[in-house]
């Protein structure tokens, strides 16, 4: 592999598990830029197609630019920098998505002055195939929360599954895929820590982090509150209200108060293993049921439903016009006609 002047740390795990407040933690080390994750893999995987062949100069080219457009209309802008879609056609060794997601977050590296550049798009995971094949070899930070709370948190905003039912299968599979990656890769790659040891004892996790990154510890991950990428981030929805406030340190367990009984029967029912896996103790005495089709079907409908009724809430206004300009771009992309490739007499 060739020698890189820049380190990847990749975030691994499930959303709403506290992913944002360890990106800014992160970010106020000197050698770490930790930007806002614009989704690259998550968005452009799907719609790869749209290009055709990418080893084409017009098709790359396209797709360069639409990354570009990508970041530029992200909820959190990427400050301190200006994409030059030229440089990273450039700097790109091969003519893949994941070479331009490297090279766009190594020249955010580099206006940051840092080395180690930050990604905490936590559906990656899904991706680690085409990242350890590209020969970047990321280290892994493996950020596990309690599902039941990881549930309930995912009512309350304006992305995700709504029922506990998918929200447990959801969570589930993530956890597995990330533990399955940890295990792979191995200790000198990737570390596992838990969202209530970050706020319970913040020091010594952070400490522990850099111990595994190789780079020195410094108290302001501390006050990462008080930065201007954490104000930025607040101001941009309500689901990142708590990232302008110091570390919470009682917020665990909120499920309880938050989640029915029932609900907490069926996250339970879905992914005790996981759950013990983890550490966390269940609430109720299923650790296995077999929901049936009817069942099911009826969860599928309440899904729909509660995420159209948590739409409709006037708390998340913000949170959904921060995001209509980058999914009009996303839809766009998906009606554009066909990029077709010249065929060469």
């Amino acid at each position: 592999m060739k020698h890189r002047k820049y380190t990847p740390i990749q975030i691994i795990g499930t959303q709403r598990s506290g992913s944002n407040l360890l990106r800014l933690m992160l970010n106020e080390l000197d050698d770490v830029s930790a930007p806002h994750p614009p989704h690259i893999l998550k968005t452009f995987v799907p719609l790869l197609s749209r290009y055709e062949d990418i080893s084409a100069d017009v098709n790359f080219q396209q797709l360069i630019s639409d990354v570009c457009q990508l970041i530029q209309t992200n909820p959190v802008v990427w400050e301190k920098i200006e994409l030059d879609e030229e440089r990273i056609y450039q700097q790109c060794e091969n003519r893949t998505l994941v070479e331009v997601f490297r090279v766009v977050y190594e020249l955010m590296a580099e206006a940051n002055g840092a080395t180690h550049w930050c990604c905490k798009s936590m559906g990656n995971v899904k991706f680690t195939d085409e990242l350890e094949s590209s020969g970047m070899q990321p280290m892994y930070i493996r950020l596990v929360r309690d599902g039941r709370d990881v549930a309930a948190s995912f009512k309350k905003v304006a992305v995700g599954e709504k029922h506990v039912y998918h929200l447990a299968h959801y969570w589930k599979n993530l956890q597995s895929l990330s533990k399955k990656l940890v295990d792979s890769v191995g200790h000198s790659r990737a570390i596992t820590i838990s969202y209530e040891e970050l706020i319970r004892e913040p020091e010594q996790t952070m400490k522990g982090i850099c111990d595994f990154l190789q780079l020195p510890y410094t108290s302001k991950v501390l006050n990462y509150f008080d930065s201007v990428e954490s104000l930025h981030t607040a101001e941009s929805g309500f689901m990142w209200q708590n990232v302008k406030k110091p570390i919470l340190s009682n917020n665990s367990e909120k499920y309880r108060k938050i989640l029915s009984k029932e609900e907490i029967e069926i996250f339970e029912a879905v992914a005790a293993d996981v759950l013990e896996e983890n550490g966390y103790t269940l609430s109720t005495g299923i650790k296995k049921r077999q929901f049936s089709t009817e069942e099911i079907d009826v969860f599928d409908k309440e899904n729909i439903q509660m995420k159209q009724e948590t739409l409709k809430q006037a708390h998340l206004r913000i949170d959904l016009s921060k995001r209509h300009k980058q999914e009009i771009f996303i839809n766009s992309i998906k009606n554009r006609k066909l990029i077709h490739t010249p065929v060469l007499l």
